[in-house]
């Protein structure tokens, strides 16, 4: 049986693979496997094939049906009527919703995901008897493994 486990670079991974060492796992049926992470930033713009799941758009659509409103109620009075100036006033809106949230996407969630963000770097590989599995999987939960999964 194997055990795959995820873990960030710390001192909870050296602990769980002596604990491991000490419980009767062999140094060699423990594999720990480094992993490159992304290095190049995230596409803000969606593609056909691909999508975060995250909209440019949704700010834009709100201030662009209160700017419409508002623009077609100021329109009775000025030269052009309420139907020109509904719709200039709701692309102002829109332009200004698009870039508040695309400002959003760049600057401010970008360091969040730089500060904040937990990323896996190393695979451990654990390969043990059907008996050891649960008291080993306990042992990686406990050093604060992000992810844990058995194959048989």
């Amino acid at each position: 049986m194997q055990l795959f486990s995820t873990f960030e670079t710390n001192t909870f991974l050296e602990m769980a693979i002596s604990t491991l060492e000490k419980k009767g796992i062999p140094k060699e049926n423990i594999f720990a496997v480094p992993l490159d992470n992304r290095k190049e930033d995230r596409k803000i713009f969606d593609s056909m094939h691909r999508s975060d799941g995250t909209t440019l758009i949704d700010i834009g659509m709100g201030l662009a049906t209160a700017f419409a409103v508002i623009g077609a109620s100021i329109g009775f009075k000025l030269a052009w009527g309420p139907i020109y100036w509904g719709l200039i006033s709701a692309f102002i809106g829109f332009v200004i919703g698009f870039f508040i949230r695309l400002f959003f996407e760049l600057v401010v969630k970008k360091r969040k995901r730089v500060l904040k963000g937990k990323h896996s770097e190393i695979i451990l590989i654990v390969d043990c008897e059907e008996s050891q599995a649960e008291l080993i999987e306990n042992i990686l939960w406990s050093h604060f493994a992000l992810g844990v999964a058995k194959i048989k």
